[in-house]
């Protein structure tokens, strides 16, 4: 269990879930070619978590220090797991997971993308290293991670499969791609703007320079709940536009019920939060809206089979 910890496997898990649901349940009930094989889209998922179990790894290497004050439960290195045995999983995974990838990007004969892994894998340790410790930024590089694990199925799955002929319709997919990773950037960037502000008693002992810390709570607060704003009016228009207009029903209901009604509860309690529980409670709040609103396109495709 402590190395189930160590990897945050429940994040692991979700994420996992989220790249087959976008293959399984949408691009392979559209009528078009895919580049890989299905367990070649396999090894796409785990080089993905690979590489997010690693960051997470390097992760709790770093802030030992500030999770013994803020989660002192979840501190796993020194404890359970010593830091050279840390260091040794973080780097089997990063080394296997860039192997993955580097395989993958030799199948669809395209062995510059193997760069994206690399990439992917050096942000994740300057973020732990660095990155976190800058106001914004770090917030910023993991919802940018969160969104490229969405766009790498297209990168991957759609891209080399592009044809003349095809052009238009894979245009159009990679364009909806394109909107859940949008989704899903701007929610996780609320999200690690209230997770600072949840964080930010054990984040200032050890002299970060975090939102919070930097203009105090309530400002960040306010900040977090106009970035929310965004999202809520985007996600609004959206699905009028492309769920309601186009007699979606059940995914317009769907869609309201699971993802604005919940922004909007998110949007009218932060304006009361002020202790670590509520912060915690809008966190989780955040976490389920991002889940159901990756989930939508399960409704999408479903309503669409229903209908025909």
């Amino acid at each position: 269990m402590k190395y189930l910890k160590l990897i945050r496997y429940k994040n692991l898990l979700m994420l996992a879930f989220m790249q087959v649901l976008f293959r399984y349940a949408f691009l392979k009930q559209q009528d078009i070619p895919l580049a890989l094989a299905d367990w070649q889209y396999g090894l796409l998922v785990l080089s993905t978590v690979l590489l997010a179990a690693a960051g997470y790894v390097i992760n709790n290497i770093f802030d030992v220090p500030t999770d013994t004050i803020n989660k002192p439960e979840n501190v796993v290195v020194g404890k359970g797991i010593s830091e050279t045995r840390a260091y040794n999983i973080y780097i089997g995974l990063n080394i296997t997971g860039v192997a993955l990838g580097f395989y993958l990007s030799n199948v669809i004969m395209r062995p510059m993308f193997a760069s994206l892994f690399i990439f992917i894998a050096s942000l994740l340790y300057f973020y732990a290293t660095n990155l976190k410790q800058i106001m914004i930024l770090g917030n910023f590089v993991v919802a940018l991670l969160l969104s490229i694990s969405v766009l790498i199925i297209g990168v991957f799955d759609l891209f080399p499969a592009t044809t003349t002929e095809n052009q238009a319709q894979m245009a159009s997919l990679f364009s909806i791609l394109v909107d859940y990773a949008l989704f899903a950037f701007m929610i996780n960037f609320v999200r690690e703007i209230v997770k600072d502000i949840e964080d930010m008693d054990g984040d200032y002992n050890q002299g970060m320079n975090t939102l919070p810390i930097a203009i105090g709570k309530n400002r960040a607060a306010k900040i977090a709940l106009g970035f929310t704003i965004i999202p809520f009016i985007l996600s609004l228009l959206y699905i009028n536009k492309y769920f309601f207009q186009n007699n979606l029903l059940i995914v317009t209901f769907y869609t309201f019920v699971f993802v604005l009604a919940p922004l909007l509860y998110f949007i009218v309690k932060i304006f009361g939060a002020k202790t670590k529980k509520d912060f915690h409670h809008l966190s989780t709040i955040l976490k389920l809206i991002l889940f159901f609103g990756i989930l939508s396109i399960l409704v999408i495709s479903l309503n669409h089979q229903y209908n025909a």
